[in-house]
């Protein structure tokens, strides 16, 4: 058997590697057009700053590594120019000669191209650089020890986007974020997002959101955005998407799909007989919709390169498709997602619900105690999981990691208090924040709550209900929402005759848990009552403007 691998790091190596462990004879061939077949592209934003100190570091095997554990036949500088599937022959270009190979399997792991958006001026600035690669690295720490630039710009404030804002900014450089989205972030949903917002500005970085850059000026030394303002700039990250690199593919008469990704079926296979494909470049299942996607991730990348090698080998394996699972570091806060966004369920027609809580990363009385704001969307008749979000500066890798899980498991919201985690003090608390939106999930569900948005929340006051809020008299006066009546918790059982049956109340504390507490002690007299999601906590961060003092 003799396989043939076109493109290297995390879905193609792990083709090749898994492909050695169960095929011992075979011959297998890795075709990588630069000089890196196996690299971690996920830490280049780190090398940039100096937090990751060693370049040789990045550089995670060696041809000649692989060829003495693996056995493979890993040949950099070595571009497939064609494909021709009548005669399973792969022509390849070297050092500018071009010669062939035939296959019994050919598998394509080419991944993904930066996107670069056709605004005038962008050929002609020298100072203009994307991140995807070593080479692209080295050429932005070239140009920073050069030319020693003091001011950087990102255009593109997603995942990569943030993490170079992030570098740049420690590396010294007073950093502008540019970004065409209503706000940073956008896999995250808008008040997710605005905790981000706040870290960025809290660490002097400075952001744009809502506009575009037009045109690059003066060798993109000036930018103009669409609302006619201009940047003046010394270095520019562009990070606004990746497109699927699938030229070698197009031209070799393969199906593509959504956004020009490769089309495969369940077992990676393109629609040419012993032709695959896995990584960046290929289509997937979004397992939740159902509907295709495009999800640019190492892990399902690595995933998939293991499973396509097993078909090959005569394994059973299906490719169940992905859910998109990410996290970011932004200075002292970590974000994170899984699954859809509201964004999404919206568009998707899904029926949902959403809640949000707010908790420890451990116990609050364990020194180092830390906030985690998470989000859940959920299905409110079923309890199917649809997506989650977190926020906090420790440990909201493990919630997200969890919640993904019990997507990926088919659990419910009603599974969520039943999962049982570690605990001790230092570690966790004892109702974990994951046990905890699965309680208030339920809430809602058997209508023990009724939850308002933060997004809802004028439209509703407009309509005339009252807003009521339980905190108490210290904390209302250092910041209160809105205008209203306001009622301590403890104080409430014995003021409520200052209340009318007659009117809609609106409740809030800090969190959402005193106002809860409020919510069903009201109910229970015969009052209407709302709790709005996620309190002042989660007001105050993304809408601070509207807060009144």
């Amino acid at each position: 058997m003799k396989v043939i691998i076109i493109g290297g790091v995390a879905g193609g190596m792990s083709a090749a590697t898994r492909l050695r462990r169960l095929n011992e004879e075979a011959e297998i061939i890795v075709l990588e057009k630069g000089p890196f077949v196996s690299f971690a592209n996920c830490g280049l934003p780190y090398y940039v700053s100096g937090e990751i100190s060693d370049r040789e570091d990045l550089l995670v095997q060696t041809p000649a590594s692989l060829k003495s554990r693996f056995d493979l036949d890993v040949r950099p500088f070595s571009e497939a120019v064609a494909i021709d599937e009548q005669k399973k022959v792969v022509t390849i270009e070297h050092e500018g000669q071009c010669y062939t190979e035939d296959y019994d399997s050919l598998i394509l792991s080419p991944g993904a191209r930066p996107f670069i958006p056709p605004i005038p001026g962008v050929s002609e600035a020298d100072n203009i650089f994307t991140l995807r690669n070593v080479p692209d690295l080295d050429k932005i720490m070239t140009y920073a020890e050069t030319y020693q630039p003091q001011r950087a710009t990102v255009i593109g404030a997603g995942f990569i986007g943030l993490e170079m804002a992030e570098n740049l900014a420690k590396k010294g450089l007073d950093v502008t974020i540019v970004e065409k989205a209503p706000h940073v972030l956008p896999p995250l949903d808008e008040e997710m997002a605005a905790f981000v917002e706040a870290e960025l500005i809290r660490n002097k970085v400075t952001i744009l959101t809502g506009v575009a850059a037009t045109v690059f000026e003066n060798k993109g030394k000036t930018i103009v955005l669409d609302d006619n303002s201009q940047l003046e700039t010394d270095l520019i990250i562009l990070s606004v998407g990746v497109s699927p690199e699938n030229q070698l593919a197009k031209s070799a008469g393969i199906e593509l799909g959504l956004r020009g990704g490769i089309l495969v079926d369940e077992h990676y296979e393109t629609n040419i007989k012993d032709i695959y494909a896995v990584g960046d470049a290929i289509v997937v299942t979004q397992q939740i919709t159902g509907e295709d996607a495009l999800i640019s991730l190492a892990s399902p990348a690595n995933r998939q390169g293991r499973q396509v090698a097993d078909v090959i080998s005569g394994l059973p394996r299906k490719n169940r498709g992905s859910i998109g699972t990410a996290i970011v570091r932004v200075f002292n806060l970590s974000a994170a997602s899984t699954g859809l966004t509201e964004r999404q369920a919206d568009l998707a027609g899904l029926e949902y619900q959403v809640v949000h809580t707010k908790g420890k990363d451990h116990a609050g009385y364990y020194p180092g105690a830390t906030p985690i704001v998470m989000k859940l969307i959920f299905n409110p008749r079923t309890g199917a999981i649809y997506g989650a979000q977190g926020v906090g500066a420790k440990g909201v890798d493990k919630r997200i990691d969890i919640l993904a899980t019990a997507i990926k498991g088919n659990l419910t919201v009603e599974d969520l208090p039943e999962l049982e985690f570690t605990y001790a003090p230092p570690f966790g608390v004892a109702k974990d924040p994951v046990n905890m939106l699965g309680y208030v999930a339920m809430n809602v569900m058997e209508g023990q709550t009724e939850m308002v948005q933060w997004h809802e929340l004028n439209t509703e006051l407009a309509k005339g209900s009252v807003f009521l809020d339980v905190r108490g008299e210290g904390e209302v006066q250092a910041g209160k929402l809105k205008e209203g009546l306001h009622i301590p918790l403890p104080e409430l059982r014995q003021r409520m005759t200052e209340l009318s049956k007659d009117t809609s109340y609106i409740v809030s504390c800090e969190s959402g848990l005193r106002s809860y507490i409020a919510e069903r002690i009201l109910k229970q007299h015969g009052y209407s009552v709302r709790n709005l999601d996620g309190a002042y906590s989660l007001y105050s961060v993304v809408r601070p403007q509207e807060l009144l003092n």
